[in-house]
């Protein structure tokens, strides 16, 4: 059984979230969302529309994902790989190179993410709109 982890806030799911979820579950066979605190989102300067509960309770209903996660720390990745017995890391490229220092500990798999869809330019578009 391999083992696979990822990373992000998952804030106003959209088919970018999905698509990844997806793919990232096709490299092996219990997946694990780590999502960003609203602890960790504030150190980031990051506010999330959906507080950390709600967007754990929507990842869970989610059939890719196994089990889900906080992400407290930056640091916390190296824990996690070695808590879990992580086989695969997977981000999305946009990420690629950040995280090859796990090289040693599992793989690391950067996707490419999905074209014209993000959490940021949804932001932005209801901004315009609103």
């Amino acid at each position: 059984m391999k083992k696979v982890i990822t990373y992000g806030t998952f804030d106003i799911l959209h088919t970018g979230h999905i698509n990844l979820l997806r793919r990232a579950k096709k490299y092996g066979s219990y997946l694990i969302a780590a999502i960003s605190s609203d602890k960790f989102n504030a150190l980031k300067g990051k506010e999330a529309y959906y507080t950390f509960e709600q967007r754990k309770t929507i990842l869970e209903s989610i059939r890719y994902v196994d089990e889900v996660i906080a992400e407290d720390t930056w640091e916390q990745k190296l824990e996690d790989v070695k808590k879990y017995d992580i086989d695969i890391l997977i981000m999305g490229d946009d990420w690629k190179g950040q995280f090859d220092y796990l090289k040693d500990y599992c793989e690391v798999v950067y996707l490419p993410r999905t074209i014209g869809i993000s959490t940021t330019k949804i932001k932005t578009d209801l901004n315009k709109n609103g």
